[in-house]
């Protein structure tokens, strides 16, 4: 239909006609769904910006064409076509669409389909719709196993490890004991299994706790309690107050008069302003809940989609004479995951489970593999090809004689222990250890850890997304400061305020009693009156009734034994201070309401067509509400005409942003002033006017009003022109303050964040206005920094033209909406992330939960960085999965890892199987009490972190140098145990063994930085363990040797060979070039 054509702002003349065309185009599509993926499609006349790239410097922006650099895009798709491209991502594209083929075949989505729900009969529906059961467990009873098992095998050193193990089974190739191999192999596959069960049990208990909620179901037989689980599509279920909405539902009835209720959507979309909801008018008029089952009616909804923010159906009641049609909207819809905030409601379910708009929104949980863990994989094949190649140079020596292939397999099973399984098991248990240390700590109460596999990439961190509402703010307002353009008032000075209220209120309440029915002769004449300047106690008195009255706050009072739907009458309402609480589209609107109660007065009553105030005095004011105009993200401003009932004043109150108010007031020079000012205190400012309007003045607007409300063309421009007529030359009364309470320490965690080398982004649903005002007020972007708002975009040239802008700006926020962002990652998605990520803060406002996950992924692609993400609701809970870390509460950590290994493939049977676990894995699993710095050193320099971020502890030149001390080692053992060899080769074991255990122990000691008594007693405790265990193993020692002073020297002389020069090295290198913290710390 015409009347639905939506219009778009513009700009220019080219603007104005792609706007028509897809307005046009938009209108032909079912929903806002089409609307978006038409306007998409309208790019015909920006086909040849393929041909033009983004220029990548200033100058080009100034020149002509031909001066645009084009970007290396084509060049990067060029050299992935390679024979590198060709043999690896080929085959990993290969693999993958297999994979993707075989889910498909096994796993047949069923396509979603528009329904016809009939009230209160869930056995009518026609297809079969899912279980409203929430389910965040990866795996079942019977994929746990298989699913545990290759999570493991798929990395290269566990799969090596198997290969080795399973060998064993073949006698040719059998070379030792079967527990040889397979025991330390069973510890770290028990140790993983166990962890996974824990997790796993963990959140099986969550989703229990979740699906287990009661909830009243409406019957014919009257109200059962079901659980969340059990509720089926067609049901109709009674959600209280403060409870969450198990499904989505339609909003049939409510306990409120009004017929509406408000909602919390936090969980859902990340934003604080609360809902209003409408209950569908059919059965709101019902006399009691039971007529519910005596009509014959259905709702009728489109097929379930991602989108939250719309909703397409129909209300049919078939049994009155004509049958009943309602359209339903957004605004008659309760989704999943929000949670009731005023009265009673009753609803009639339409999606359950996986078809809800919440967990359509929220992607499926992956398994996470740290850095640390990528990168060992990564050395582990190359320590391999380092195996095969000395096992080749073995078979290449003897001739290649015989079956030779069986000889090079022997080697690399003689070689397998140059890759170490003791290095699996120490790093198994470390990130237990971490974990467990995470939750211990002090300095962070409370905190729980879901995963115990990735505890090391808080070490290793570059990107940090977080949300905005309740993870940097408390979601708590303030009001802080009222301007009135020559007097400025702040919390201290709110006392004065207060009085002068109530000397304004105590001068005009005679007057007010005396003339109590007429207003317009004394309005005429006020008009007429030459302008005077008025006292400050009449500007504080207009400034703060003007506050009062513009505004959606609703007071609410609880009733008495409240039950069900029962109306109370006021008499039997508790209308004390003390019972009153306010409901509002948004938190800031509440914070002025509850200011002006403080300074005297008060909001206490509202419908939709009348208002209360309570003077200081006690006196109550009536104001008939005439006309409404609701805050919009396009006008930025809100206003609401109102009659006096005492004067019969007329008198049209607005407020909004300064952007939107400084054109429509009455010329003064000191609002932008004082706007930016409060700007950067971190204050949402707000200005608020006022027009007088004759009874003349208002019956013209009224009729022009109406008629352009009734207009079919072009209704939304004509009923925006027939406003902005009054819009003109009003008077500024004000200009308001408030603050969102920033969460504790939020200020300096983010300084000591950014200090770190942490690039911090903000992901939030709420409004640009509020997104950048707190992004201003934490510091995310500093002082000194310039913020770029990215303009709203909707096609390709847009998009193009706003980033060639953008480009141009250096040391720059970025603050864009999640429209334009869906624009430009379309069309330019590598340009956008090159230059986003050079910024030094980005904000996202708007956000979806997808595209929250979105964002995340691309930083993970695009920069190959580690990313963190923080959240608070349900709407994070994509993001929190995308990202390598998520973290659901706030912590500061700061890690370190060190692994050490060394390896002499002679050894057999118990000997082996104790040196990877009880010779050597205490010591080694202590350094996980290592510490580089003290904690409160790391947190006065964080930069220090920086360090960490690089991977120089475990990189390409330290791994190396660790190799080269194993091959000294091991030489030096070897051979110096092959030297001083006299009768028997047992003594070589016994010299050797003794020699290597010892090495070991002094190395864990040698890489120590800060000791721990623990430490102390792991290393005494492995040695213990090995003096004792030699009484036991006749088969591999010579006891009585071992008793003489010949072994002594022996094994001493090797040990110190083989360990002081790295003792002597270390302290040489800590002396020539000491690490930062080493300055630090002396």
């Amino acid at each position: 239909m015409a009347e639905q054509i939506p219009l778009y702002p513009v700009r220019s003349a080219a603007a104005a006609a792609s706007g028509k065309r897809a307005a046009y185009f938009s209108a032909a599509g079912p929903g806002p769904g089409a609307e978006r993926s038409s306007r998409y499609q309208l790019e015909d006349e920006s086909a040849h910006l393929d041909e033009m790239p983004l220029m990548m410097s200033e100058e080009g922006f100034e020149n002509d064409e031909s001066d645009y650099h084009k970007l290396p895009r084509a060049r990067i798709m060029r050299r992935k076509r390679g024979l590198e491209w060709f043999v690896c991502g080929g085959l990993k594209f290969l693999c993958t669409s297999c994979c993707d083929w075989l889910i498909n075949i096994c796993q047949r989505k069923k396509e979603l389909k528009a329904r016809t729900v009939w009230l209160g009969y869930p056995e009518k529906c026609e297809e079969k719709h899912p279980r409203n059961s929430i389910k965040n467990q990866k795996y079942n009873v019977f994929t746990f196993i298989p699913g545990v098992l290759y999570e493991q095998f798929k990395f290269f050193l566990n799969l090596y490890f198997l290969v080795v193990s399973c060998s064993q089974f073949v006698p040719a190739l059998k070379i030792g004991y079967l527990y040889t191999y397979w025991a330390p192999l069973g510890f770290v596959l028990a140790v993983t299994i166990m962890r996974e069960a824990i997790d796993e049990f963990r959140r099986f208990q969550r989703d229990k706790e979740v699906n287990s909620q009661l909830y009243s179901k409406l019957t014919v037989r009257g109200k059962v309690q079901v659980k969340s689980s059990d509720i089926q599509v067609g049901d109709l279920i009674i959600v209280e107050k403060n409870q969450r909405i198990p499904s989505d539902m339609v909003f049939l009835r409510t306990s409120e008069k009004a017929g509406s209720c408000f909602i919390r959507t936090d969980q859902l979309d990340g934003e604080t302003d609360w809902k209003l909801k409408v209950a569908v008018s059919c059965t709101q008029r019902l006399p009691a809940l039971g007529d519910l089952f005596s009509i014959n009616a259905y709702v009728y909804a489109q097929k379930p989609q991602l989108d939250i923010h719309s909703f397409e159906g129909t209300f049919t009641r078939e049994d009155s004479d004509p049958p009943i049609h309602e359209s339903l909207s957004i605004e008659n819809t309760l989704w999943a995951s929000t949670v009731v905030a005023s009265g009673t409601i009753i609803g009639v379910v339409i999606y359950t489970g996986k078809e809800t708009r919440s967990v359509m929104n929220t992607s499926n949980p992956k398994n996470k593999v740290g850095l640390l863990d990528l990168e060992l994989n990564q050395l582990t094949k190359a320590l391999f090809l380092a195996l095969v190649a000395l096992s080749v140079v073995m078979v290449t020596l003897q001739g290649f004689s015989g079956p030779w292939y069986r000889s090079l397999f022997r080697f690399l099973l003689l070689f397998s222990y140059i890759i170490p399984i003791s290095l699996r098991v120490n790093l198994d248990m470390g990130k237990a250890a971490y974990g467990w240390m995470i939750m211990k700590d002090e300095n962070i109460p409370g905190t729980v850890v879901r995963t115990s596999t990735i505890p090391e990439e808080l070490g290793r961190l570059v990107y940090l997304l977080t949300d905005k509402t309740g993870t940097l703010t408390r979601n708590e307002m303030v009001f802080k400061r009222l301007h009135l353009g020559t007097v400025s008032y702040g919390t201290d000075t709110m006392d004065e305020i207060q009085n002068q209220l109530m000397n304004s209120y105590s001068q005009t309440q005679p007057q007010a009693s005396g003339n109590n029915a007429s207003s317009t002769p004394p309005r005429k004449a006020q008009s007429s009156a030459p302008k005077v300047r008025k006292s400050v106690s009449s500007r504080v008195h207009e400034a703060v009734k003007a506050v009062a009255l513009c505004h959606n706050v609703t007071p609410v009072y609880e009733a008495r034994g409240a039950a069900g739907e029962t109306e109370f009458t006021e008499a039997d309402q508790d209308f004390s201070d003390d019972n009153r609480t306010y409901q509002a589209s948004s938190p800031d609107e509440v914070a002025l309401v509850q200011w002006t109660e403080s300074v005297g007065l008060t909001l206490v009553n509202r419908d939709l067509t009348s208002m209360q105030l309570r003077t200081p005095s006690g006196q109550i004011l009536t104001y008939c509400i005439l006309q409404t105009f609701p805050f919009t993200s396009e006008s930025k401003r809100m206003g609401v005409i109102v009659r006096d009932e005492s004067t019969a004043e007329i008198t049209f109150y607005m407020k909004g942003a300064d952007v939107a108010m400084s054109t429509v007031v009455q010329y003064n020079d000191w609002l932008e002033e004082e706007c930016g000012n409060m700007a950067r205190e971190g204050l949402r400012t707000l200005v608020v006017a006022k027009r007088a309007l004759t009874d003349e003045q208002y019956q013209d607007f009224e009729n022009r009003y109406n008629q352009a409300k009734l207009s079919i063309h072009d209704r939304t421009l004509k009923v925006a022109a027939v406003v902005e007529s009054l819009e003109r030359e009003m008077e500024l009364l004000c200009l308001t303050g408030v603050e969102d309470q920033l969460q504790t320490d939020v200020r300096p965690t983010l300084e000591m964040l950014r200090n770190a080398g942490l690039k911090i982004w903000m992901l939030t649903g709420d409004k640009l206005e509020t997104a950048t005002c707190i992004a201003k007020s934490s510091h995310l972007v500093s002082r000194t920094q310039d913020t770029h708002v990215f303009r709203p975009v909707t096609s390709r040239g847009e998009a193009h033209l706003e980033l060639n802008a953008f480009r141009r700006k250096h040391d720059c926020a970025l603050v864009i909406s999640g429209d334009s962002l869906e624009v430009c990652l379309k069309y330019y998605e590598h340009e956008f992330v090159e230059l986003a990520c050079q910024c030094p803060a980005v904000v996202c406002c708007r956000c979806a939960p997808t595209q929250k996950a979105h964002i995340v992924k691309l930083l993970q692609q695009h920069t190959g960085r580690r990313t963190c993400a923080i959240g608070d609701g349900g709407n994070d809970v994509s993001m929190i999965q995308a990202a390598d870390c998520g973290i659901g509460i706030e912590g500061k950590a700061v890690f370190s890892s060190v692994f050490y290994f060394a390896s002499v493939p002679l050894y057999q049977g118990f000997l082996m199987v104790g040196y990877a676990t009880v010779y050597t894995m205490f010591p080694v699993f202590s350094l996980v009490l290592d510490q580089d710095v003290k904690p409160e050193m790391a947190m006065l320099y964080p930069e220090l972190y920086k360090d960490l971020t690089k991977g120089r502890s475990l990189s390409c030149k330290t791994f190396l140098v660790w190799v080269l001390i194993s091959i000294y080692q091991g030489g030096i053992l070897m051979f110096g145990a092959l030297v001083l060899f006299e009768s028997e080769f047992v003594h070589v074991v016994a010299i050797s063994f003794t020699a290597l255990v010892l090495t070991e122990l002094l190395m864990v000691a040698l890489t120590v930085r800060t000791w721990h008594w623990l430490m102390a007693v792991a290393e005494l405790l492995s040695l213990g363990c090995y003096v004792a265990s030699l009484a036991f193993l006749n088969q591999y020692f010579d006891v009585p040797f071992i008793m003489t002073m010949t072994f002594v020297w022996k094994v001493s002389a090797i040990t110190v060979v083989s360990c002081l020069p790295l003792y002597i090295l270390k302290y040489l290198k800590r002396k020539l070039s000491p690490p930062s913290y080493s300055k630090l710390s002396s």
